[in-house]
């Protein structure tokens, strides 16, 4: 991939909404212009507080055209399933085609779509790291939890001292599930790790290319 010497030292600024939640969930996140699209899903995972258990998506429509951007599978071919590579797509080209709005959806088969909106690009401030976790409100689904309906019911039972599954609930998912809680201190671990394997792989690329 090309490099526009203008995408470095420069951030996006996303907005990603779990779709058909109410009360919304949702998640601020920043990432540099040169990030790839899956890099993007690592911070949405992290993020989320998903597991990266399944396969992933994303939806944009460049002029007119829908485009599907994951890690390419052999067998896409033999069903005629186009799909473009996450690693090779930036931020930054996606910008500069003009879309303001594209989705990602997360695992198949509970099937969480998200909605993500691109606010603002601005300068990295050079005393931050990124990718960079900035707010967000309420817990995200645990991983094979049913989709939306098997998440409802999650949330019924666990909000009801006395329902029968209950205590099988907790038991399955490990401890209570508050969903006022988006489990703050976790994302943020998450997201210093992502920084710091960003910052590792840096230096080796500037060790390889023989930068003092």
């Amino acid at each position: 991939m090309i490099e526009s010497p203008q995408l470095h030292e420069r951030i996006v600024r996303l907005k990603v909404e779990l779709d058909f939640m109410s009360p919304i969930i949702w998640r601020r996140i920043e990432l540099l212009l040169t990030a790839t699209l899956r890099q993007l899903h690592e911070a949405i995972q992290a993020a989320m507080l998903f597991e990266n258990y399944h396969l992933f998506e994303f939806r944009i429509e460049f002029d007119g055209e829908m485009r599907r951007y994951a890690i390419p599978d052999p067998d896409d071919n033999l069903y005629g399933i186009k799909t473009y590579d996450a690693r090779n797509l930036r931020l930054g080209a996606i910008a500069d085609r003009g879309v303001t709005t594209f989705s990602y959806v997360y695992d198949f088969g509970d099937d969480w779509r998200h909605t993500i909106s691109i606010e603002s690009i601005d300068a990295a401030d050079p005393e931050r790291e990124y990718p960079r976790y900035v707010e967000g409100e309420r817990r995200a689904p645990p991983e094979d939890v049913g989709g939306i309906p098997g998440f409802e019911g999650f949330l019924e039972a666990m909000g009801r001292q006395r329902h029968p599954e209950r205590k099988r609930l907790i038991e399955w998912y490990g401890q209570t599930f508050d969903p006022r809680d988006l489990g703050l201190e976790q994302v943020q671990e998450r997201f210093s790790k992502l920084a710091r394997r960003r910052a590792i792989g840096k230096a080796a690329a500037a060790k390889a290319r023989g930068d003092s």
